[in-house]
């Protein structure tokens, strides 16, 4: 799950917390030009704030508006489809053709331990799936191994939350910096590490966790799954090489190295030097990036975010 619809979650627990009465709402099924895929949520309480993004604006407030008029969802969870007459993409402003249907709980304070657990666990990284009985609105968690797309008939909704992606950038450099900002307005937590303490001392103002570390060691304690990117970009093979070798025994989904073409052939020849085998050299994507003729810090910052982009997009297919 993003990142958005992680906070969604804490939220919702947060508000339980104080005694306030929430829903849950979860888009179950898209068609067209939907502004968000199926699993995205928004929580809103009874004094009419509210957490996460349906369609951008316009769903958000018929929902919300609904509610607050006892219309929907008053005890027990409901269906609602949006997009589908042509006065719905008038007044709601959905893209021509596109819809989507959005189920809706009400969230009662007895449900608060519950919800906090959830909270938890998914900010722990944790893979949790959430059964929620259509019918009577009651709801369990589990722990799972595998991610499994949500799924909804008549009487049950499951849906596994699990963890946001997150980057992993080795080496305090210009291009870091930019590609870390870039990241986390598209959801992704991000994590830089350099041995350096100058280049550390020298670091801008940023959101990223930034860590003086020899960058094999800091890896070793992290947890690295198929929602992490690694990349590094040092252009120092002390730092880099060694990182890239632990990164390349992981499951991340992305492992990446900044260079030229010549740079990356003489990189590939020293990992298979040290060990690394053919298979797992395989997976090392060097230059990293997009090839879109990028030259400056934010241009390759870019084209890197461009790939981690389409990638994750061929990500969420497969699992829908």
């Amino acid at each position: 799950m993003n990142s958005l619809d992680q906070q969604v979650l804490v939220q919702l627990s947060t508000w339980l917390k104080a005694g306030r009465q929430c829903w849950l709402c979860t888009i179950t099924d898209t068609f067209g030009s939907s502004p968000r895929p199926v699993g995205s949520l928004l929580a809103c309480n009874d004094e009419g704030h509210y957490c996460g993004s349906l369609s951008g604006g316009c769903v958000e407030d018929n929902l919300r508006e609904s509610i607050f008029k006892g219309e929907l969802a008053r005890s027990k969870p409901e269906k609602i489809r949006y997009g589908v007459a042509v006065e719905d993409v008038l007044r709601l402003g959905l893209p021509c053709g596109g819809s989507l249907e959005v189920v809706v709980e009400p969230i009662t304070q007895d449900q608060a331990t519950l919800y906090a657990e959830l909270a938890a666990q998914i900010s722990q990284r944790l893979l949790v799936r959430r059964t929620v009985n259509l019918i009577t609105g009651a709801v369990t968690i589990e722990n799972v191994k595998t991610f499994q797309p949500l799924t909804v008939n008549t009487d049950t909704m499951q849906h596994t939350y699990g963890p946001s992606f997150q980057l992993l950038l080795i080496g305090a450099v210009q291009v870091a910096w930019y590609l870390a900002d870039m990241a986390q307005a598209m959801d992704y937590h991000v994590e830089v590490c350099d041995p350096r303490a100058e280049l550390i001392s020298l670091a801008p103002l940023t959101k990223a966790t930034v860590v003086a570390a020899m960058p094999d060691d800091w890896l070793r304690g992290k947890t690295i799954d198929q929602s992490t990117a690694v990349i590094a970009l040092c252009h120092d093979p002390r730092i880099d090489d060694m990182a890239l070798m632990e990164a390349l025994t992981t499951d991340a989904f992305y492992i990446g190295a900044m260079g030229s073409e010549r740079t990356s052939a003489k990189r590939r020849e020293r990992l298979l030097e040290l060990d690394i085998t053919q298979a797992q050299l395989q997976r090392l994507n060097a230059p990293v990036g997009l090839a879109i003729g990028s030259k400056t810090p934010p241009e390759i910052a870019l084209a890197i975010l461009a790939e981690l982009t389409r990638l994750r997009a061929a990500l969420r297919d497969s699992k829908t």
